[in-house]
């Protein structure tokens, strides 16, 4: 079974908290789309970590970081998605406030939030050098590591949940359109800034 369960649980909070691609993605969207948004992509990167942990639970993960070509690959495509959310959000700002929003963002959103954390590397460096650290030796290895990914989950999703309600809130008081697009414009230079860094950084 696992073993210092708070410690477990302080540590990946405090990974939630850090800046990175998920906090700018989950920004992005609810600044563009609202609230709904905002949690449907929390929803989607929590998705992702449940990928990421049953991946290092049975041992992919590990032999897909260890292939300097697959992990160029998925760190590339990490950053595609990065760039591309950073262009929209810039390109958004050029529109008037009211066709700012799209639409229907409810499964783009979702996607969003998947593809940003599968798409990170550094998640999967996580899975398979902090997970096995939580797991004793004695019990189930697989059911537990499979226990301290959900676990993982959890906790990033209720920090990000509070994190969306006050990006929300701090974008319903910022009114006014000018102040708006210099937030949206922000949240793109640095989905931009963090594309290129996860491009080029190995």
């Amino acid at each position: 079974m696992p073993t210092h369960l708070a410690a477990f649980v302080a540590t990946v909070a405090l990974l939630a908290m850090l800046p990175g691609a998920n906090n700018a993605a989950i920004t992005r969207q609810t600044l563009t789309s609202g609230r709904r948004a905002g949690l449907l992509t929390v929803t989607g990167s929590s998705a992702g970590i449940l990928v990421w942990s049953g991946a290092a639970a049975i041992g992919l993960s590990a032999v897909l970081l260890t292939k300097p070509h697959a992990y160029a690959a998925l760190r590339l495509a990490g950053a595609v998605v990065l760039c591309a959310l950073g262009a929209q959000s810039l390109w958004a700002i050029r529109k008037p406030e009211s066709s700012a929003r799209p639409a229907g963002s409810g499964r783009s959103s979702f996607a969003v939030g998947v593809a940003t954390s599968l798409g990170n590397p550094k998640a999967g460096v996580v899975a398979v050098s902090l997970i096995p650290q939580f797991v004793s030796a004695h019990g189930p290895a697989l059911l537990s590591s499979l226990a301290l990914g959900a676990v993982w989950a959890t906790v990033s999703s209720t920090w990000f949940c509070l994190y969306v309600w006050a990006i929300d809130k701090a974008r319903a008081r910022a009114s006014r359109p000018r102040v708006q697009r210099f937030m949206r414009a922000a949240t793109g230079v640095t989905l931009l800034g963090l594309g290129i860094a996860v491009a080029v950084t190995g």
